[in-house]
């Protein structure tokens, strides 16, 4: 329950884009940006909370996230011109990030079989919450108007009651896994990540939001010296807010790279779909999130289906599939026409969103050692949803130089990239690990 909120702040905004853009007299590619800012600091949000989680319960964590949930979610209902509604999408999106690594953090702490199932769980509930959200948001939009979609996370704070009851979950089992190192600050590592991430998603729609030539000149610099910076951070600070010995573990990045390319090409649909389904069928928001719902009970089934695949598969070759689940959908979204592909296409890349966010971040405390499981949480949900602010992004940037279908054709490269490398990777995690009876967690 307690990430249904993020994940409905997702999907119910893509179907009040059109409705948000006349209201504020804004291009429609701008309003990416609504989509692509709450990604951007739920991803950065992500590994701050994991480093958090050095020294505070995941309590804690979830608490301060859900304030700033609320907050950002009231400011941006609020906002009354674009550059407002985006400010509290920050806020709203940061707080969403530590929300969900504290949930993921409880789930984790837990054995293999018991881990594998929870987060399966957990994913499976956003993954419905953000197909559904296109239902709920068309629903409110027609009734309530956009503003009242953009509020919606607000009602995370009742929630915060239900987590009262759970706190004892939501303390058990960390303490175990301190690393004082691990708990330093690293504010020059966090700022250079932070820039690099911002600009990359800004210059991927600077032709659709009309960003002038200087402009897009500085962010790229800014993105380039912010590289150079980490890069050199990384170097030279091994226990900074990227560990170095984090990221060269054997399959990390290649973990992070499916999850980011899967994310991103499930948010572009999304992105698309609902306009796509309003100009073939003629109607409206309700009309779009009415067709676009069945492809939420997609993300159920696939929530249940995780466990068992990867008691069968390695998880790297149950990510291929998804992968290939998520190439498939884009590319159908794509080329055919009408308003059942879209749906069908949709339902696709929810699977791919839904089975990829399980299998990772399950698999995320096998690829290092157990000092650093929460870092790495944190650095992999990170990568995960940096790829759900690309998806939009790119296809908002695409779609204002090419036709929207070319556009979301040229899309599928992104999980196309997934799959590439999920067959060619072979970790050494993708063995199935024997249970610790000593710790009551996998070796």
């Amino acid at each position: 329950m307690l990430v249904l909120p993020m994940y409905v702040a997702l999907g119910a905004p893509s179907v009040a884009l059109p409705a948000i853009g006349r209201a504020l007299a804004v291009p429609f590619g701008a309003t990416a940006w609504i989509l692509a800012a709450w990604s951007l600091t739920s991803a950065l949000a992500m590994p701050v909370a994991g480093r958090l989680l050095v020294r505070w319960s995941p309590f804690h964590v979830l608490v301060a996230g859900v304030v700033a949930l609320a907050a950002g979610s009231a400011l941006a209902g609020a906002g009354p011109t674009l550059p407002v509604v985006i400010v509290g999408r920050l806020i709203g999106g940061a707080g969403a990030g530590a929300t969900v690594v504290a949930v993921f953090a409880a789930a984790t702490a837990l054995p293999v079989r018991q881990r594998i199932r929870a987060v399966g769980i957990i994913a499976a509930a956003g993954a419905t919450a953000s197909g559904c959200g296109t239902l709920f948001g068309g629903a409110v939009t027609a009734w309530l108007g956009w503003r009242a979609v953009l509020a919606i996370p607000v009602l995370a704070l009742p929630l915060l009651l239900v987590a009262l009851a759970s706190r004892r979950a939501l303390t058990r089992g960390r303490g175990g896994e301190r690393n004082g190192s691990a708990g330093r600050g690293d504010v020059v590592g966090a700022a250079a990540l932070s820039v690099l991430a911002g600009s990359l998603i800004t210059l991927l729609q600077a032709h659709s939001v009309g960003l002038p030539t200087s402009g897009t000149l500085v962010v790229a610099a800014a993105g380039v010296l912010a590289a150079v910076g980490l890069w050199w951070r990384v170097r030279g600070t091994p226990d900074g807010f990227v560990p170095r010995r984090v990221i060269a573990s054997r399959g990390f990045l290649a973990a992070g790279l499916i999850g980011g390319t899967v994310f991103a090409g499930y948010y572009g649909v999304l992105f698309r779909a609902p306009s796509l389904i309003e100009q073939a069928t003629g109607g409206g928001p309700l009309e779009a999130g009415v067709l676009l719902a069945p492809a939420a009970v997609c993300s159920v089934l696939t929530g249940r289906l995780v466990g068992p695949l990867t008691d069968r598969f390695a998880g790297w070759q149950v990510a291929a599939g998804l992968a290939a689940l998520t190439v498939v959908g884009v590319l159908v979204v794509a080329v055919f026409t009408g308003s059942i592909p879209v749906v069908l296409g949709t339902a696709l890349t929810v699977c791919g969103f839904a089975g990829a966010q399980a299998v990772l971040v399950s698999l995320a405390p096998d690829l290092v050692a157990a000092d650093d499981r929460d870092t790495a949480q944190g650095l992999i949900n990170f990568m995960n949803a940096l790829g759900g602010g690309i998806g939009p992004a790119a296809v908002a940037g695409l779609s204002g130089i090419v036709p929207a279908p070319v556009a979301l054709a040229v899309h599928a490269a992104l999980p196309l990239a997934a799959l590439v490398v999920s067959l060619t990777r072979r970790p050494a995690a993708d063995r199935h690990p024997r249970p610790d009876t000593t710790r009551g967690n996998p070796r």
